[in-house]
């Protein structure tokens, strides 16, 4: 069967970046070319074109080109990798879809001097959109408070949140890319961090004094294995299963 390769300025193109950006990708050892012809031209095959899709997937979530490499170093599947991202991708794909139609009837407003609807301005900008999976896992007053909470925090408090949370995120795949065992005292420091985090925010039986921390903690572990929209973030199923062993043992231990 003929192998099918594009020289690297057909596949800069089509992915949007440039032949500098990939040739730097080989020279740090992320994406080595499939072959390089006479004229000296890269050229990249089916699965080279795979490996670049989840590494522009994996840049588009934050992560340094390191922690990128040890991530797919890690994983043993793409194919399961790939399903776990696009998941990820749906749901924020409703998430924009909801954001456009509501600038779009905004728009339409404004141009035809109507009255603007206030509960319509806003739909899909904020965390709303997970309300009724939140008071169907954890009740009504868990959400009410949470979100209370949420909006209390202001635009600066919204985005230093959202910033610890991406680096402890980045930290959970480091320590996984590093093979780092999930008893050891960096993992079991970064699930100290985690539930940590998790006792900031109210309504959680985590922030509760006589909640059940530990059942949470470990439930949730259990959750970010089997829901991909949680295993996308500690860079797919694998990932996620060691961010839950490492809970789990730190639960047992301390909570």
């Amino acid at each position: 069967m003929e192998v099918v390769d594009w020289p690297i300025h057909r596949i800069a193109a089509l992915a949007g970046t440039t032949s500098r950006t990939l040739r730097h990708y080989d020279s740090v050892g992320l994406l080595a070319p499939t072959r390089v012809a006479g004229n000296g031209y890269r050229h990249y095959d089916q699965a080279a074109l795979v490996r670049l899709q989840r590494i522009l997937l994996l840049r588009e979530l934050g992560l340094g080109l390191p922690v990128i490499a040890a991530v797919l170093d890690h994983q043993e599947s793409a194919a399961a990798a790939l399903e776990a991202h696009v998941n990820w991708l749906r749901s924020e794909q409703e998430r924009l879809a909801r954001q456009i139609a509501s600038v779009e009837k905004t728009i339409e407003s404004v141009r035809k001097g109507g009255t603007l609807m206030a509960e319509q301005m806003f739909d899909g900008f904020d965390h709303t959109h997970y309300k009724d999976e939140v008071e169907q896992r954890w009740g009504k007053d868990a959400y009410a408070r949470g979100d209370a909470w949420w909006r209390g925090l202001g635009a600066s408090g919204q985005a230093a949140w959202k910033e610890r949370l991406a680096v402890l995120n980045s930290d959970w795949i480091e320590a996984f890319s590093s093979g780092v065992p999930a008893s050891s005292a960096e993992a079991q420091d970064l699930a100290r961090r985690h539930v940590e985090w998790l006792t900031s925010v109210p309504g959680t039986p985590a922030s509760s004094p006589d909640g059940d921390v530990r059942g949470y903690v470990t439930g949730l572990g259990e959750m970010y294995v089997a829901d991909p929209r949680f295993g996308a973030n500690y860079g797919g199923e694998a990932g996620a299963a060691y961010v839950r062993d490492a809970l789990a043992l730190y639960a047992e231990r301390e909570l």
